[in-house]
């Protein structure tokens, strides 16, 4: 991957968070983002808004959590981020949102497993469900992270979702294809219930990867 500067990796949380804003994946304070930096990561403040963000609402932080720029303090999710960083070298960047669709099949203890559309298998193989725990609680990390050993995409109970990717453009696209695959799978529940890929049709799916 490309070596980032600090300032690209800040135009780069900024604008992608606008652009998650735009589309209504992260509505009002919810959600946050990060990308690794040097020997920690780059991630938006607490009480900031993913739609809304400048660079004052980026910290560069260690990966023991603690904010390295005086007045600012990271999301307290950080540590979700830490883990999954610390987890997958090959990770760069995250994107935690509430999502409308996505959130409503996480608040609905509802994973997103079946394969119903040939491109989510390709891309995803499937979304899993993290069991519940309290926001920004450890618990909430060991629940979730240990589901990137073999996906890059969780659902979190009653809560939302979180993509992580080597690329910002990466974890964003995914993002996205996400939420229109939760809407498709609501569609199709509302259709009568969708008709699934056999195991076999799934396999050579995951093949072409």
């Amino acid at each position: 991957m490309k070596k980032y500067s600090k300032n690209e990796l800040v135009e780069k949380i900024i604008n992608y968070g606008k652009l998650c804003g735009e589309k209504n994946y992260t509505p009002g304070y919810s959600g946050n983002i990060s990308a690794r930096y040097e020997d920690g990561m780059l991630i938006t403040t607490s009480g900031s808004a993913n739609g809304y963000l400048n660079e004052s609402a980026i910290v560069y932080t260690d990966f023991n959590g603690n904010s390295l720029e005086e007045g600012k303090k990271p999301s307290s999710e950080k540590f979700l981020h830490i883990a999954i960083y610390n987890k997958r070298p090959e990770i760069n960047f995250i994107i935690h949102v509430h999502a409308p669709y996505l959130s409503s099949f996480a608040s609905s203890g509802k994973d997103l497993m079946q394969p119903i559309m040939a491109e989510n298998v390709f891309y995803f193989g499937g979304i899993p469900l993290a069991e519940y725990a309290l926001p920004s609680s450890m618990k909430l990390v060991e629940n979730t992270v240990k589901y990137f050993d073999k996906y890059d995409a969780v659902l979190m109970e009653n809560h939302g979702f979180i993509v992580a990717s080597k690329t910002m453009e990466d974890a964003y696209l995914k993002l996205e294809l996400a939420e229109s695959y939760a809407q498709v799978v609501l569609n199709t529940e509302l259709l009568g219930g969708p008709k699934l890929l056999t195991d076999e049709q799934a396999e050579a799916i995951l093949k072409l990867r």
